[in-house]
């Protein structure tokens, strides 16, 4: 008997409009608020119970994918940039291709270091640390010593700079969200470093050529 009475009560419920599963103490306030002609307010108390009883289960899972990705750049230290600003200050495939520097573009061999070039003369580390860095968790003191920047100022490397990352993936995703961002008024090319013995495959093959 006990657990048939939410049923009949439930089915009053559905007359109101109201969601199945509220206490029979809210089908008394219901009727109260229907002499009154509150309807507004029993819906309010409706929505208000959603978001504290039952009906939180539901409505959770996509609440909490926005959080996640609002709180995926929350997570990233004010020091470094925020996506957001990468994505403003990128050029699009479209307008890469007007600039001669991205012509032959390849993005080469994933590995953890890139290797940065068209870079601005007053570019300094700390301006590519203020980039790369959010691609690093410093908290960890391996990604910390594998985080690395050298910056070329001098001869034919000018304007180049390799950047160690802690990984391939995180090297590919600072790829892809930093090549073709305008730094200075220059946009970067990003590209994976190459390693020397590549280089030594490749001058074999000529020689064999």
């Amino acid at each position: 008997d006990v657990f048939e009475q939410p049923q009949h009560v439930g089915h009053k419920k559905i007359e109101f409009h109201i969601n199945t599963e509220i206490p029979a103490v809210l089908q008394i306030n219901s009727e109260k608020e229907e002499k009154n002609g509150k309807k507004v307010y029993l819906y309010a108390t409706t929505e208000e119970i959603n978001n504290t009883g039952f009906g939180r289960i539901f409505p959770a899972p996509s609440s909490n994918d926005k959080m996640e990705t609002e709180e995926e750049d929350d997570e990233i230290p004010s020091e470094f940039i925020s996506r957001r600003d990468l994505e403003k200050n990128r050029l699009s495939r479209e307008e890469m291709e007007k600039y001669s520097v991205f012509k032959n573009y390849e993005p080469g061999d994933p590995n953890c270091r890139i290797y940065v070039k068209n870079l601005a003369k007053q570019v300094q580390e700390k301006d590519l640390k203020f980039i790369f860095g959010r691609y690093v968790d410093f908290e960890s003191e391996v990604e910390r010593n594998m985080f690395d920047i050298r910056l070329m100022k001098e001869g034919r490397m000018k304007g180049q700079a390799f950047v160690g990352l802690p990984n391939e993936k995180a090297a590919a995703k600072a790829l892809k969200e930093a090549n073709g961002y305008v730094l200075f008024e220059k946009p970067m090319v990003v590209q994976f470093a190459r390693s020397a013995r590549p280089k030594q495959d490749a001058n074999e093959g000529k020689r064999k050529k």
